[in-house]
């Protein structure tokens, strides 16, 4: 019921941002002084709605219809940053290919990117700056002096709330950047206020400032404790969460080209450590937590952090996990699905788009029983295997890119609720997804605890709590404990606990795999084995060309 409410001010945004500047990469904040400006946050749920539509930005593609984009997309659900936020992390590696002959989508599962626009970076780099531009502009509408202007005082400090929230997603859309493009253009209202163009700060820089931003969001009594506020609405866990995130990946952040990172372990467990204390619950059935009604089942309130809100009434999309849903299936293996679990009816999946494939070598990181791939059920014996294995081959194990009946179709994204129905294909709306996508959730925490651990201990984990932890995931997947808990086991347990959740790019970077001849997956750099080594420079995308046309300061990264 509290999502719903909060999906209220979802609907109620468009009169809010009619000034803010969503047809172009504007990064000025909206002038104080404007009538627009005063008149759009007259009413107090105003306040509301501008976060809402902040928080709503990770799937959103426009104020109206879903299938126009407010960028230069032909496809709007091409635009979307959730869609492909992910296929940077994880159609770049081993997680899925796709056989579509998008030139996005051969440039970056090939890892043949360069510095010309393509939608995957051209969409990731733009909503992420875009993203930046709205809580730019929402901090500079909701100062103590304006609340005290318009007369507001009695709203004071939910407002002192809401900013702190606001200051999260820009560390979120900021981090993005971070990861995936290591040195954007700078922008808050401090720096920008008389129209300055956004300078960089350099990788390490941003670094810097989001590490101290978050700190001070962790000790800042405006920002609400989980619980507090309505899911999915930003909590000291989702601040935290984030630093556990940035200081597991330091080490890489703080590089320079003539110079290594600065490794942060402890830190990174500490934080991971917060976060579980904060009274986050494993989901005890997995299954759950990729279900369309993974909201109201209280699965995604007990496990996921931080996670984008997806509903196939209020906050439509053809990206995000409707996509990771729709993309996998062809008609036959759909059918094949529903006949095998029992749901009656064509699939489970709304629409078939047949493209996602994995291929074997994923695949076998899985613990999987009686596998059989000759087209007959699964090809495994579900009830004996891991539970995180969603997997289903058409009876050719090995993926082609020539052939879209090759390989294994993921359905962990379904149609499925948690009763067992599915979503009716034949009614519009049914065409999305309601399953909301986690960024962080409290698995990933456990498994970052233990990462640490290890990394503090020579490569192996030794801390009771970190292999009590480890072994809550095992129980929960039902599958055995290993012996030892090294680091190369802990990639896997990533791979199979958090497939398709964005984690893996940077995974491999983290543990130098990425670059590496000697960690080939299928058609790495190209090549249909992958024994090829990928361009160390490749390890962050391009500064995308029409930023760098529009803002000649910007360097663009070393190597490209």
């Amino acid at each position: 019921m509290k999502k719903i409410v909060y999906r209220i001010f979802v609907a109620a945004l468009a009169p809010v941002l009619v000034c803010s500047c969503l047809q172009n990469l504007n990064t000025v904040p909206l002038d104080t002084t404007t009538t627009a400006a005063n008149d759009a946050y007259a009413k107090p749920s105003s306040y509301m709605a501008g976060l809402a539509y902040i928080n709503a930005y990770y799937n959103f593609v426009s104020t109206g219809d879903p299938g126009a984009s407010d960028l230069a997309f032909s496809d709007a659900g091409q635009s979307e940053l959730v869609r492909q936020w992910t296929n940077l992390n994880e159609l770049s590696v081993d997680s899925f290919k796709c056989t579509w002959g998008d030139d996005y989508v051969t440039d970056i599962q090939y890892d043949k990117w360069t510095t010309a626009d393509n939608a995957a970076l051209v969409a990731v780099y733009t909503r992420c700056m875009k993203g930046v531009t709205l809580v730019n502009e929402y901090l500079a509408q909701t100062t103590p002096e304006l609340i005290a202007q318009r007369g507001q005082e009695s709203i004071a400090a939910t407002v002192a709330q809401y900013r702190a929230e606001a200051r999260f997603h820009r560390c979120m859309f900021y981090w993005m950047l971070l990861d995936c493009y290591g040195n954007p253009p700078f922008a808050t209202y401090d720096n920008i206020a008389n129209g300055t163009t956004p300078k960089q700060l350099g990788r390490v820089g941003l670094y810097e400032w989001l590490v101290g931003e978050l700190e001070e969001l962790a000790q800042d009594d405006d920002m609400p404790e989980y619980g507090e506020v309505a899911y999915p609405r930003a909590t000291k866990g989702s601040v935290v969460a984030l630093l556990a995130e940035i200081y597991l990946n330091a080490e890489v952040y703080t590089a320079t080209e003539d110079k290594m990172g600065t490794a942060e372990w402890q830190k990174a467990k500490d934080a991971a450590a917060d976060v579980i204390a904060m009274g986050y619950s494993l989901e005890p059935k997995f299954e759950n937590l990729w279900k369309q009604d993974n909201t109201t089942n209280g699965a995604a309130e007990r496990e996921f952090i931080f996670a984008v809100d997806y509903d196939k009434d209020h906050a439509q999309s053809w990206g995000g996990t409707t996509t990771l849903a729709s993309a996998f299936m062809s008609a036959d293996v759909n059918q094949r699905l529903a006949d095998l679990l029992g749901t009656g009816g064509s699939g489970i999946i709304p629409e078939n788009w047949n493209g996602y494939h994995v291929s074997n070598e994923y695949v076998n990181y899985f613990e999987l029983n009686g596998v059989d791939w000759s087209g007959k059920g699964f090809g495994y014996d579900r009830e004996t295997s891991d539970k995180r294995a969603f997997f289903i081959n058409e009876g050719i194990k090995e993926f082609d890119k020539a052939d879209v009946s090759s390989g294994w179709r993921c359905w962990k994204f379904s149609g499925l609720y948690t009763d067992g129905h599915v979503n009716d294909a034949s009614v519009d709306n049914y065409k999305f997804s309601s399953m909301d996508y986690p960024i962080f959730r409290l698995a990933e925490m456990y498994l970052i605890y233990a990462e640490a651990d290890a990394r503090l201990n020579g490569g192996e984990v030794v801390d009771p709590v970190a292999i009590g932890y480890v072994k809550a995931l095992r129980d929960r997947a039902g599958v055995d404990m290993p012996d030892t808990i090294d680091l190369d086991f802990l990639l896997a347990e990533r791979a199979r606990e958090l497939m398709l959740e964005g984690h893996r790019r940077t995974d491999l970077i983290r543990y130098g795999y990425f670059t590496s001849m000697q960690f080939p997956w299928p058609y790495k750099a190209g090549v249909k084995n992958g024994k090829a080594s990928i361009p160390s420079f490749m390890q962050v995308f391009p500064i995308i060309l029409s930023d760098r046309t529009a803002n000649v300061t910007l360097e663009q990264n070393p190597g490209y």
